[in-house]
């Protein structure tokens, strides 16, 4: 008996019998004649059964359907999958098998219309979700969510429990949950879905959250089916015209009668002195030429228009509400409710990336005026050539760059180069010119704007007058993201960096060298520091060499942002000197607080009124006016002996 059974087991397992790799193969040829005649309407079920049919050829047959390479061989009506190859094509069996090759005139295509396309394309998705390639897996995801359909829910859902990638199976559950609150059936599955996201903030979850809070506007006698917003109250929630078009547009009122069309009608229908059974004499009222236009309209003479007494007549018997385009009011309630956390928590993201933007343009403003608070705030000199030597930083970086093309590498360069070349300009500029004007600020003011002229001049003559670029480095690409709200820079956060390192940096040259000593000590008391044995005429010129040198540093940074060219410094030669006023004359730690102060007032003026940045400026320089008004000597202003001089 056993061995009796092993036999009869042995020869059903050798036995041809239907495998899962011929499943795909036994739907075709079942449904050969809906494939071959396809109709959008009654394909579906084919395209879902070969997708959910487990056979690795179900990929292929779909795709090859698609492509338009499905083909039948007219000598025996076989159905084919065909790849061309030289002159002909390389048939493949629908079980996988080689079958050949055939020319054209051989095979008769197979073309889906793009409604069938589109059913199969959606099919495909499965496929194309669990693909062992990432990239492909990655594209689908990407066309999805482009393109989101209800059709996609079902086979991204399939994907994610055999997705191994965690960061992908992230994107494809948080995909799954946007497809699910537009289109789950069930409600208590998409306010879950909505609910699920708390207050996230991003861009594709406000995308999918909006239109189920959008509304139309109708009117109706009674109260709409449907979900219904709210009933619109007339003349204050709806003008009158927009609340009018509605009734004509429901069919609830007759098109509006204009006075143009009401008087060519009047006129048309003028009879034996009479017009609807109204004299002409007494035509002169807009009450008895409506009372005319009606008695011609229950003659039929003229079409049936709504004067302006009966447009206010049907206003005030009509209803107005606004509707959910979203029929399920709990999904609209979860929709707004989600809205509203976001709304708030985009405001919280929205001050604070105001708030780096504002530290940001501060450091900006800082990095430019803090040469001038040593020549300005500590020497007295007003030098109007600052923003020239700022200029000049940026076009030794752009001329670096033209020799080492490696741009880290010629930033390293240039920022000691541009240094030592403003410096250099710096310290010619007070030998030859500032020496014999100290003490004398109106012809010092002057002799400096006529070399921040003569710069601008030469560096045209020399450079041209189109902006030059100064490319920042690879690593500084980018931003710095936290959400889709609150971004910045590298390059922002980079000068940002510089300044620090430069607030730094006085503070030990002032507080820690001979040099700071020294200049100190010029500044106060100059023939008390001449008897000490301090020479100020040098002290002088390295303090204006100083300011001058970071300058120059200055403008390598913020070359790889702005346009290098001649008038760069002049963008900043303004807001410089208000820095350093607005702060205190004399204070490093003025200028710093200066700086924020006007560069987070101008991005405030920005944020209200951001298509008009000149504006926004000019909103600026009253504030600061005003300012100065209630304190004259800025934000910390110096004590003792240097503040009385």
């Amino acid at each position: 008996m056993r061995l009796t059974a092993l036999v009869v087991a042995a020869l059903c397992w050798l036995a041809p019998m239907p495998t899962l790799a011929q499943e795909a193969a036994r739907i075709v040829q079942e449904n050969r004649d809906q494939i071959v005649k396809p109709s959008r309407q009654t394909i579906g079920p084919v395209i879902t059964a070969l997708a959910a049919s487990g056979d690795p050829m179900a990929d292929d047959i779909l795709s090859a359907w698609e492509a338009k390479r499905l083909v039948i061989r007219k000598s025996d009506e076989a159905l084919f999958l065909a790849l061309p190859e030289g002159d002909g094509f390389a048939l493949t069996a629908l079980d996988g098998t080689p079958a050949g090759t055939a020319v054209k005139a051989d095979l008769t295509e197979l073309k889906p219309n793009a409604g069938v396309r589109g059913l199969i394309a959606t099919a495909l998705v499965q496929f194309t979700l669990s693909d062992p390639d990432p990239v492909k897996r990655q594209e689908a995801l990407t066309s999805i969510a482009q393109d989101p359909t209800a059709e996609a829910l079902e086979p991204l859902r399939a994907a994610i429990a055999s997705e191994a990638d965690p960061a992908m199976k992230a994107q494809k559950e948080r995909l799954e949950r946007l497809l699910t609150l537009r289109f789950d059936p069930a409600s208590e599955a998409r306010v879950a879905a909505i609910d699920s996201f708390g207050a996230d903030l991003g861009l594709d979850l406000r995308a999918a959250l909006n239109p189920l809070v959008v509304t139309t506007r109708v009117a109706s006698a009674t109260p709409p089916d449907g979900n219904v917003a709210g009933e619109l109250r007339l003349g204050t929630d709806i003008p009158e015209d927009e609340a009018y078009a509605l009734l004509v547009a429901a069919n609830l009122a007759p098109a509006r009668l204009t006075l143009e069309e009401q008087r060519a009608a009047l006129l048309a229908n003028l009879s034996g002195g009479m017009v609807g059974g109204v004299p002409v004499a007494e035509l002169d009222t807009q009450a008895a030429r409506d009372r005319a236009y009606t008695a011609l309209e229950a003659s039929g003479a003229v079409p049936v228009a709504a004067t302006d007494d009966e447009a206010k007549a049907a206003l005030a018997t009509a209803k107005f509400y606004e509707v959910y385009a979203e029929p399920d009011p709990a999904v609209t309630s979860a929709a707004q409710a989600a809205l509203g956390r976001i709304g708030t928590k985009v405001g919280v993201m929205q001050t604070a990336d105001l708030g780096l933007d504002a530290l940001s343009l501060a450091s900006i403003y800082f990095l430019a005026a803090i040469g001038l608070a040593i020549t300005f705030g500590v020497m007295g000199v007003i030098n109007m050539a600052h923003g020239e030597f700022i200029t000049i930083g940026a076009y030794t970086g752009y001329v670096v760059q033209l020799f080492v093309p490696d741009y880290t590498l010629s930033i390293l360069i240039a920022l000691p180069l541009a240094f030592a070349i403003t410096f250099g300009g710096g310290v010619a500029m007070e030998r030859l010119v500032i020496r014999h004007l100290y003490k004398r600020p109106l012809e010092t003011l002057l002799a400096t704007f006529g070399i921040s002229i003569a710069l601008q001049q030469i560096l045209k003559n020399v450079f041209g007058t189109q902006a030059r670029p100064l490319t920042s480095p690879a690593w500084l690409d980018g931003a710095w993201v936290l959400n889709d709200v609150v971004s910045i820079s590298y390059i922002r956060i980079a000068i940002f960096v510089l300044a620090l390192i430069f607030l730094g940096f006085f503070l030990y040259l002032m507080k820690r060298t001979r040099l700071g000593l020294e200049v100190r000590a010029v500044t106060q008391n100059p023939a008390m520091a001449a008897s000490m044995g301090i020479n100020p005429d040098r002290i002088n010129m390295l303090t204006f060499g100083l300011g001058s040198g970071i300058a120059g540093i200055a403008g390598v940074a913020i070359g790889l942002f702005a346009k290098v060219t001649s008038e760069l410094g002049t963008d900043y030669i303004v807001q410089s000197f208000m820095t350093v006023v607005v702060g205190g004359v004399g204070s490093i730690w003025g200028t710093l607080a200066g700086a924020t102060m006007i560069g987070g007032f101008q991005k405030v003026i920005e944020f209200f009124n951001p298509s008009n940045t000149l504006a926004a400026q000019t909103y600026m320089i009253l504030f600061i006016i005003l300012f100065i008004q209630f304190r004259p000597r800025g934000i910390i202003a110096l004590r003792g002996r240097a503040a009385g001089d």
